[in-house]
């Protein structure tokens, strides 16, 4: 017969692991940072442009006391070294530089973006990174619509930045809203930009898309999001948006059907077959160009693009090998670039094309590098999304579906650089270097120094599973 005991066999009961004040506060930090990376150009209509300066500064400086304060883990011989290349050159590009105060001015811009990009995946894990992307998006998303619902409800008309009522003739190019949310027009949100809400929406509807797949609470929620994200998308009306949602859709496909193959040499044969799908794909694109974009509502030369690829061609030609300088975005007071292309009646900002704008600025040295920060990033995500979690023996361990996010997002800055140089700079730049930078240090979802260095992080992914 066993002898009763008072010595219980079960470990004192306690409170649940709880992450820490200072923590929540820096991830708020890292949700507000991706906010502003996301609004891009609506931090400029709302501050102009010396208030927009002094935020991007200002968060920089703060970022850069978290690097120094917090010491994240940072395994330093795996950083994103064509992207370092990269900045490498285009801040030796200030010596040869045709406009150096435009580069000075645009280079604290792309290493502010940098710093962020770099401090936002060196203190979150894989799972909080796609949470504070995706609480970031359903801030600008919201506030997009809300704006809109305010310039036709209680502003009245159409509204310039710094909200200032147009009056006399004006071009609606220069309009931050045109109130057309109840007119069946395209509207712009926060940005000012159809474009760019366009590719937010986007990023918003695959990100919410993850979210519910990796079974987080509140999913109801989440689909009222994908709602909000697709109605934006659809009334912006952007055309190159819809080819990146199809090319999306088909890089998402394929990376599912590669996760279904069992044996070595599967996936060769859909390599093989994708590739020939592709090349004839975009022979036929490019041949039935007219009667596409005239479908989708815009002209073969995408609305004048072909006329500023020319000028801009034409001018890197003559420094082709390190170029002029860096200049992301253009800054259209400089004397070189004021007047130099105008569209509507304003100096254009950028190439409209990412690859001849990097050409423009740094030549083939700087598109080379480009590329192969591109190539770097594209192949490491890809093989991220579609290789199963393996560290040990264990060769059946499930799919994470937060992997898909990283070659989703290669899958549309891809196709944004063939019409704007947009990937440059703001949150197609941050999310490049976020992603590559997380990659590399953690290329196993919550497994690594990086990963598992917070207990409370171990309770929601159980949560999530």
């Amino acid at each position: 017969m066993s002898p009763h005991t008072q010595h219980p066999i079960a470990a004192p009961p306690a409170a649940p692991v709880r992450e820490t004040t200072g923590h929540l506060l820096l991830r708020g930090w890292c949700i507000l940072v991706l906010a502003g990376g996301l609004g891009g150009t609506s931090l400029l209509m709302l501050f102009g442009a010396v208030g927009t300066a002094a935020a991007v500064y200002g968060s920089a400086i703060v970022s850069l006391i978290l690097w120094i304060v917090l010491r994240p883990v940072v395994q330093w011989r795996r950083l994103p070294w064509f992207a370092v290349s990269y900045l490498a050159l285009a801040v030796s590009s200030l010596a040869w530089s045709a406009w150096p105060s435009t580069s000075a001015l645009t280079l604290g811009l792309v290493l502010s973006l940098t710093v962020h990009g770099g401090l936002i995946a060196a203190v979150l894990t894989w799972r909080e990174l796609v949470r504070a992307i995706a609480s970031a998006l359903k801030w600008i998303l919201g506030l997009s619509l809300v704006f809109e619902l305010w310039v036709s409800l209680v502003w009245g008309g159409p509204i310039l930045p710094r909200f200032v009522r147009p009056v006399g003739e004006y071009d609606p190019i220069i309009l931050w809203s045109r109130d057309n949310l109840f007119d069946g027009g395209r509207i712009q949100g926060l940005f000012g930009n159809s474009n760019a809400l366009a590719y937010v929406a986007l990023l918003g509807i695959v990100v919410f898309g993850i979210r519910i797949a990796s079974k987080t609470p509140r999913r109801a929620l989440l689909v009222g999001w994908i709602a909000l994200a697709a109605f934006l998308f659809v009334r912006a009306g952007s055309a190159t948006a819809y080819l990146a949602a199809a090319f999306t859709v088909v890089v998402l496909a394929t990376a599912l059907l590669m996760r279904t193959t069992r044996r070595p040499g599967e996936r060769t044969r859909y390599y093989i077959a994708y590739a020939v799908i592709a090349v004839g794909g975009l022979g036929a694109l490019w041949l039935a160009r007219d009667t596409v974009f005239r479908l989708l509502g815009r002209s073969a030369d995408l609305t004048g693009r072909e006329s500023i690829w020319g000028a801009v061609a034409a001018r890197a030609s003559e420094r082709p090998v390190f170029g002029w300088g860096f200049a992301t975005p253009w800054v259209p007071t400089d004397p070189f670039f004021d007047g130099w292309i105008v569209d509507h009646g304003e100096t254009v900002m950028q190439a409209h094309n990412m690859w001849l704008d990097v050409f423009l600025q740094l030549g083939a040295v700087g598109v080379t590098l480009m590329a192969l920060t591109y190539l770097a990033f594209i192949w490491r995500s890809w093989f991220f999304a579609v290789d199963r979690p393996r560290w040990d023996l264990v060769a059946d361990r499930p799919y994470a579906a937060l992997t898909l996010l990283p070659t989703l997002t290669a899958a549309q800055l891809l196709v944004q650089g063939l019409a704007e140089s947009t990937p440059l700079l703001n949150w197609g730049w941050m999310f490049l270097i976020m992603f590559a930078f997380k990659i590399k240090q953690a290329p196993l979802v919550g497994r690594g120094p990086s990963e598992q260095r917070l207990a409370g992080e171990q309770g929601e992914r159980l949560a999530e599973r």
